[in-house]
């Protein structure tokens, strides 16, 4: 049975070996109106004890990136594609992300953010249903549909990316670069761009 509350699941047990390897459901965090929206593939081992996505070393890289663009956390939603820990923090497989894009299309309909920021090489070829250069097509914007409605896309390389490859750091900087002027947002200030 699967159950949603809103932007959150609070159960489901379509896959198999994801209900074995997680603890919990790792559920979006954050606004659930914001104009900021991250998508990753799956929670880790750390997601998956704190029940938070993004947590740990690659979280520090996120975090530390937007507070270096005058944004908190708390500012921007951070999702999965995936909201269950695959086992051995494999990727997820294409049955596994098709049963959870109906949650992931629900929490995007209803943030409605003014732009979804794809982390990597899983959300983004699962999102624009296509194959991804990352690292090449990293800062490109692309409109979307998901579900009932379109959303303007973000590619960035994944933040664990600049922890073992440095060369990878001005790549990201420069996507959340385009990510924050896209939505006008920065020095603290969470301007939804419709709202005018």
């Amino acid at each position: 049975m699967a159950e949603m509350d809103g932007v959150t699941v609070t159960d489901c047990e379509r896959c198999p070996a994801l209900c074995e390897s997680r603890s919990r459901i790792v559920n979006g965090d954050g606004p659930e109106d914001a104009s900021l929206l991250f998508v990753g593939e799956a929670p880790g081992a750390q997601e998956d004890s704190e029940g938070r996505p993004f947590v740990g070393r690659s979280g520090d890289v996120l975090n530390d990136a937007l507070r270096d663009r005058g944004l908190s956390r708390s500012d921007v939603r951070i999702t999965n594609c995936v909201r269950c820990r695959p086992p051995d923090n494999r990727d997820p497989h294409t049955e596994e992300l098709a049963n959870c894009r109906g949650y992931l299309e629900t929490e995007l309909a209803r943030v409605d953010p003014d732009l979804v920021v794809t982390l990597g090489k899983v959300p983004t070829e699962h999102l624009l249903e296509r194959s991804v250069a990352v690292t090449k097509e990293a800062g490109s914007v692309h409109d979307v549909r998901l579900g009932e409605t379109t959303h303007r896309l973000l590619v960035c390389v994944h933040p664990a990316a600049t922890l073992y490859d440095r060369s990878q750091r001005s790549t990201f900087d420069e996507a959340l670069d385009e990510a924050v002027a896209l939505v006008g947002a920065g020095a603290g200030d969470q301007s939804r761009l419709g709202d005018y």
